[in-house]
């Protein structure tokens, strides 16, 4: 199992060898074997990459996360007696990795010598099994079940515009002002939100429309910028532009929810390397 999981993480059986120690032949011989045993072929082979059947995809999702669980159980083994080492696969949205998160590391890499890192921005969600990542930092909450979520912190929000779109459409006064303008939207199936907003013991929900939908903070940002709409964005994604007068605030009085910051893992067995960082990232963001 560990060795067919190695091939069908790499698409290669020379990496999977070189990765795993074992020779080339001597693992061709064993997933050819596996594939007699069973009576059905999980990969399609040919001279430039190995791609699973439908029948291998399928085997590969089920047994994926317990060569994981057996790899984990036995790294903690290990570091039962010693300091956090190893290498830890990090993935994030870019805003919040350049913004947030990354500010924070040089400090944890400090102090944990032993640990190295590899980060990965990107805008959509990764898929922590096929993709072999040890941890995601999401922003907003997670919906599969399959995988564990932990709040490590929330970030604030307000809703910014540029004074273009200000000017052209009007500044919004209340809540309710909002259903007659173009909002930018965090990526759903409708072109429509309802937003909440609070103001001391006042709050309002308002269903908000627009014409796009995004799932990058910074390309909301740079929409808003563009006189596209309003938009919910973090404070510290937009204080340069605020500075320099690219967007405003809209209904300052009024606060948005906070958007929880989640460290995502796909089993709550994880080595002492990726429990230290995340434990780390939930006392620092605890005091943004």
């Amino acid at each position: 199992m560990t060795l067919f999981v190695a091939v069908a993480r790499t698409g290669n059986f020379s990496r999977a060898s070189a990765n795993l120690g074992v020779p080339g032949p001597t693992l061709s011989r064993r997933i050819a074997a596996m594939e007699r045993e069973f009576g059905v072929r999980l990969f399609d082979r040919n001279t430039r990459r190995v791609e699973l059947t439908d029948v291998g995809r399928r085997y590969f999702e089920r047994c994926a996360h317990l060569v994981d669980e057996a790899r984990l159980a036995q790294e903690a083994l290990r570091e039962s007696a010693a300091l956090p080492t190893g290498h830890v696969r990090i993935s994030m949205p870019v805003d919040l990795g350049v913004l947030v998160i990354g500010p924070l590391l040089p400090e944890f890499a400090r102090r944990f010598p032993g640990i190295s890192f590899d980060l990965d921005l990107s805008p959509s969600h990764t898929n922590l099994v096929h993709e072999h990542v040890d941890v995601a930092i999401r922003l907003g909450n997670v919906k599969d079940e399959a995988l564990i979520a932990r709040r490590i912190g929330t970030i604030e929000q307000a809703l910014f515009a540029s004074p273009t779109y200000l000017d052209l459409r009007g500044r919004p006064n209340e809540p309710i002002d909002l259903v007659t303008h173009e909002c930018i939207l965090v990526r759903n199936s409708q072109h429509q939100a309802m937003w909440q907003l609070q103001r001391d013991n006042e709050s309002a929900q308002v269903a908000v429309r627009g014409r796009f939908m995004v799932n990058n903070m910074g390309l909301m940002r740079l929409l808003a910028e563009r006189g596209m709409g309003i938009a919910a964005l973090a404070p510290i994604l937009v204080s340069e532009a605020v500075a320099h007068g690219v967007l405003a605030q809209v209904l300052p009085e009024w606060v948005v929810p906070r958007l929880p910051i989640q460290a995502v893992t796909t089993s709550r067995l994880q080595p002492l390397s990726v429990k230290v960082l995340i434990d780390f990232l939930a006392v620092r963001l605890a005091l943004v």
